[in-house]
């Protein structure tokens, strides 16, 4: 009995974060796409390979630095990220949305909700051990092909 409304109360959490989605979040990663994905910024958070905020991911992108670039979906006023897309799009850096803001900002070890974060294969300052970077470059070109592969379905 305890399990069932332990299940109900997650579906309800599901389908509260799907109700604060902006309209303009798409493309949106599935449950399984989401975690790779966090995974991924958790990993990259790790290593220092991570631009967190709007007017770094900005910066980044607009100074040439090339990752994937991960936004929430539940932000709100939505005019805060309403230009990172066509950014992203301009500069050829792949895009995807999740649905929480606050799962994003975990995954990137802070404790403040974060709208988007740019996950680089290379550490903005320093080096970082070979073999480490390249389990960091085979995730992160697993889940940017996804991401390609999704936004080439709704394009």
């Amino acid at each position: 009995m305890g399990s069932d409304s332990e299940a109900e109360k997650s579906h309800q959490k599901e389908r509260k974060k799907i109700q604060a989605l902006a309209p303009i979040a798409k493309p949106l990663a599935g449950k399984k796409l989401s975690k790779r994905t966090l995974k991924l910024v958790r990993k990259a958070a790790e290593h220092k390979c991570l631009k967190r905020g709007v007017k770094e991911v900005v910066k980044g992108i607009k100074r040439g630095d090339k990752g994937l670039c991960v936004i929430a979906g539940n932000i709100s006023p939505i005019d805060v990220i309403t230009h990172v897309p066509v950014l992203c799009e301009e500069n050829d850096v792949p895009y995807v949305y999740i649905t929480s803001k606050e799962d994003l900002a975990n995954a990137g070890a802070t404790k403040r909700p974060t709208c988007c974060v740019l996950v680089m294969t290379k550490p903005a300052k320093g080096d970082m051990p070979a073999e480490e970077q390249e389990k960091l470059k085979s995730e992160y070109s697993q889940v940017a092909t996804e991401v390609f592969e999704l936004a080439a379905t709704l394009f």
